[in-house]
């Protein structure tokens, strides 16, 4: 996963090099003293990539201190964040355990057809960007839009299959 503060997109293992993309979306957050909604940018930067490996809002339940930076409306909300992850990923990262969790692992590979499937789409706890100048002014939670997995598994079962998809 991948977003430039203007498309987010996915590529996919087994399909190659197409990206699946759509507008990037806004980062719902907390901002700093002196910035509001209407100076950011939407959702850009790298912090996607970690919620592909398990971390970011996969993990959002093991770290209270990121919760509230990043605006969780409440432990319980980041609770639900994390055991929704799981329902879209395809296992639990033993690297990471989550001890509210009784040392399950977080969520680790996100799976197109559960997203699908589910209408769940992943949380990216993120940085938020000025608008316009290069800096950092917040931080949220950003949803990732639904159309890039949509079309991702379409070209999925394109090319293997329904029966696999």
């Amino acid at each position: 996963m991948a977003r430039n503060g203007v498309e987010f997109g996915i590529r996919v293992a087994g399909l190659g090099e197409p990206w699946f993309t759509a507008p990037a979306s806004v980062v719902e957050g907390v901002y700093f003293p002196g910035s509001a909604a209407g100076d950011a940018n939407l959702d850009t930067g790298d912090s996607a990539i970690m919620e592909t490996y398990g971390l970011g809002g996969l993990a959002m339940a093991s770290s209270p201190a990121v919760q509230k930076i990043v605006g969780a409306k409440s432990w319980e909300d980041a609770l639900a964040t994390t055991r929704d992850m799981g329902e879209i990923c395809v296992g639990r990262n033993p690297l990471f355990p989550i001890a509210v969790l009784g040392g399950e692992g977080t969520p680790t590979g996100i799976d197109i057809r559960r997203v699908v499937k589910t209408s769940i789409v992943p949380k990216i706890t993120t940085a938020i960007a000025h608008r316009a100048a290069p800096r950092m002014i917040g931080a949220g939670i950003a949803t990732a839009p639904m159309a890039p997995f949509v079309a991702a598994l379409r070209a999925f079962a394109e090319r293997y299959g329904a029966a696999r998809a």
